[in-house]
């Protein structure tokens, strides 16, 4: 059975080694959210660094998740004082599972708060695909899946919550989240 690959990608609007009080909230609260998301029915895994203290985003290794990756657009640092991103790559069993993590608990309240912590984009924030069972996304593929959203809109290859497709390659949704089949429009 495929699992649903989910990529997040956001420009924050300081580094996370800044130490603002707002920095240091994102950076707080990202912590206590993954633990809930975690226990989410459908939740499978997420990329992990062997060492997160040893170095930036970039330096780490995230074993076989891939080389950490940004997307073009990003033109922020890269270094452990300078990176100002969030990024998440995690596998889930479907989308309701992973339309219930987003849009519920801790990490819906960060949600209502992403103005805060996050730069307004004209990018997607996130990008979902299917892979064959036993298969671990990399970081390119999220790169990769997101720009290909951003440019071309939604397809099997790329998708979002709104404009949905089955592993199968068709259309789908969730009761509650844009019209079955309506995949038209930006895929923002």
């Amino acid at each position: 059975m495929p699992s649903l690959a989910l990529y997040t990608f956001g420009v924050l609007t300081s580094p996370l080694a800044d130490p603002a009080p707002l920095t240091r909230e994102f950076y707080d609260i990202g912590k206590v959210v993954y633990q809930e998301i975690s226990r989410n029915p459908g939740y499978l895994a997420h990329a992990e660094a062997a060492d997160a203290a040893a170095g930036s985003h970039f330096d780490l290794d995230w074993g076989a998740w891939g080389e950490f990756a940004v997307p073009a657009w990003y033109d922020k640092g890269r270094t452990r004082e300078t990176t100002a991103l969030a990024a998440t790559l995690s596998l889930w069993t479907g989308l309701r599972p992973a339309f219930d993590a987003v849009y519920t608990g801790l990490h819906r309240a960060a949600l209502n708060r992403r103005r805060d912590w996050f730069e307004r984009a004209e990018h997607p924030g996130h990008v979902f695909w299917w892979v064959s069972d036993g298969v671990i996304p990399t970081w390119r593929d999220g790169v990769a899946r997101l720009e290909h959203l951003h440019d071309h809109g939604a397809a099997p290859h790329a998708f979002t919550f709104r404009h949905a497709f089955a592993p199968d390659a068709t259309p789908t949704g969730l009761d509650g989240i844009g019209p079955k089949g309506d995949q038209g429009g930006a895929a923002r």
